[in-house]
């Protein structure tokens, strides 16, 4: 039954007609131009030619609109027409476009009764908006650049690339591949979540797998566009000196960005609402894959639109609703769960150890540290506790993945304050994640302590001092720490660490060194060391240095690259 009544039939009413709904059988048309009726039976509108301005014609409808649209030409033919209207369809949402050489008193008689008055002048204020406005410049940049590579583009994701990413990059590819180009949706390192895995799979994205050891393959490149990232070398594995097309990105730079094109708005949760923009001002049709894709993307990236979502967010997210797969969308969110990440957070909740509302624990080595952030959910759900940290080593790196909750702490930045300088992390204020270079520690076997007691203080330790410099909530006390500075770590690799017993927590009276003296636990603050008070991840221009570090450009994306798609809560690999 038609629940939408078009009458009259002008220009503006076929536009209408193009972008209110792609369910037509909702619609009926009252027209009395018998050619636009016989087109729109052809594209399977009800419609009947009548006097859409003649009451007696409403009157015999067989059914009650809950929205009629009066959108001829003719001024007065439309004024006639929403009087009647109103009259046979009291409760309706009525819609009126004035027309061409309205009189005052024409205008008069619409506003009386329509619910809202659409005038030619409001017409070409929107359609000049779209088009000069700075979306609009925006969008006719991207083309430009877009027509000019006009070969072979390669859209590239960040390591480990989440669903957000993932979706955005092949929504860029479809929108290049319009502008005529040939189009490979690239990234580096693993799709290895299960959520993720199933992501790519149900949808049948083609993606590529770079090799880092092949150089030859981006030599076949003619463009590169970087997505959910904004420098090449930063949390992907491209040389730095890599020339960059292209950029379109929602995480905030800390440096300038260079790109021919950059698109970096920080105000919109997911990269994907971006892409829905992109795709509406080129009126492209969203396939269904596509579509499905965006949705999850943006679902994921904001926890539900809980997490830093904004008007376009929602705004993208019922745009795509209408095309989008939501059986193949429940499927993703439930996929099966491997036995290394049942394994993994089994190991978590064995070794977890509590400093006031702050969670710690190491799983060993592992293969799949997006298990680390699912551990790292897991374990936020235990009473009393308001943020996690689990850890693993995964070859000669350590991995770490936080989450906080209703904690007044920024995660993000509490772990570059702890491993900025002596790795990378960065993430978001309630979902975040690290990564440290072991370097030459994982040949050590003539010391006391065994690697993973190292891991232990390293991590936990710096976490801990991270943590109590920014919430004196947290942590029930004062926790003083090892004397793993950076000056000890680097010691530590030189084999003359001199070490307390690890992972001690501020319930311990003292510990001993290798030396055989005792160490305060529960000294004052004032005994830290001054090195560790300063780092951070502050500091840009080592930032810019590592090339590994995902900090500066794109705060959650150390989390992101490896996690991200770890959780439909929250992509968190943002």
């Amino acid at each position: 039954m038609p629940s939408r009544l078009v009458l009259g039939l002008g220009p503006t009413a076929a536009d209408l007609l193009d972008s209110i709904s792609d369910d037509r059988g909702d619609l009926a048309v009252v027209t009395q131009d018998e050619h636009r009726a016989e087109t729109l039976r052809a594209d399977g509108i009800n419609v009947l030619e009548a006097d859409q301005a003649d009451p007696s014609v409403l009157a015999g409808l067989d059914f009650q609109p809950e929205s009629v649209i009066v959108a001829s030409e003719d001024a007065e033919r439309n004024a006639d027409a929403a009087t009647a209207a109103r009259d046979c369809f009291p409760d309706a949402f009525l819609l009126a476009y004035v027309g061409r050489g309205a009189t005052t008193d024409q205008r008069d008689r619409l506003d009386s009764v329509a619910d809202r008055l659409v005038t030619p002048e409001t017409v070409v204020t929107d359609h000049l908006a779209q088009s000069i406005g700075d979306e609009g410049t925006r969008a006719r940049q991207l083309h430009g650049i877009l027509r000019d590579i006009d070969d072979h583009l390669a859209v590239v994701t960040h390591d480990n690339p989440d669903p957000d990413a993932i979706a955005s990059a092949v929504a860029l590819g479809a929108i290049a591949e319009r502008a005529g180009c040939e189009v490979t949706v690239c990234y580096y390192g693993e799709i290895s979540h299960q959520e993720n895995r199933a992501f790519v799979n149900l949808l049948e994205f083609d993606l590529r797998n770079l090799d880092t050891d092949s150089g030859a393959e981006l030599a076949e490149f003619d463009g590169f566009a970087l997505v959910d990232h904004s420098r090449a070398g930063v949390n992907d594995q491209l040389p730095p000196e890599t020339p960059i097309d292209i950029v379109i990105d929602h995480h905030p730079p800390r440096v300038p960005v260079e790109a021919r094109f950059v698109d970096l708005r920080s105000g919109v949760g997911a990269t994907s609402t971006l892409l829905v923009d992109y795709l509406q001002r080129f009126n492209i049709d969203i396939p269904t894959p596509i579509a499905t894709g965006l949705l999850f993307g943006i679902q994921v990236d904001t926890r539900d639109f809980r997490r830093e979502v904004a008007a376009a967010d929602f705004e993208a997210a019922a745009h795509l609703v209408t095309n989008a797969d939501m059986a193949t969308l429940q499927r993703i969110e439930d996929p099966s769960v491997s036995p290394e990440t049942l394994s993994v957070i089994g190991r978590a909740i064995a070794n977890r150890e509590q400093e006031g509302s702050v969670l710690l624990t190491g799983v060993g080595e592992i293969t799949d540290r997006d298990a680390l952030a699912q551990a790292a959910d897991r374990l936020l759900d235990l009473e009393g506790v308001q943020a996690t940290m689990v850890y693993g080593v995964v070859g000669e790196t350590i991995y770490a993945s936080a989450r906080a909750r209703g904690a007044d702490i920024d995660l993000g930045e509490a772990l570059r304050d702890a491993f900025g300088q002596i790795g990378s992390a960065g993430g978001h204020a309630d979902m975040a994640g690290a990564q440290i270079d072991l370097g030459v520690m994982t040949s050590v076997d003539e010391r006391e302590e065994s690697l993973e007691e190292i891991v232990r203080s390293i991590v936990s330790d710096r976490f801990l001092d991270a943590i109590q410099s920014r919430s004196h909530r947290l942590l029930g006390r004062v926790y003083a720490r090892t004397d793993y500075d950076v000056g000890a770590f680097a010691e530590s690799t030189a084999l003359r660490q001199d070490s307390e017993d690890t992972a001690a927590t501020a319930g311990d009276a003292s510990a001993e060194s290798a030396d055989g003296s005792a160490w305060d636990w529960n000294s004052d603050a004032t005994r830290l060391e001054n090195g560790d008070d300063v780092e951070g991840g502050d500091d840009e221009s080592g930032q810019a240095e590592n090339t590994d570090e995902p900090t500066d450009d794109e705060p959650e994306q150390a989390e992101d690259s490896s996690e991200t798609l770890v959780e439909p809560d929250d992509s968190e690999p943002s």
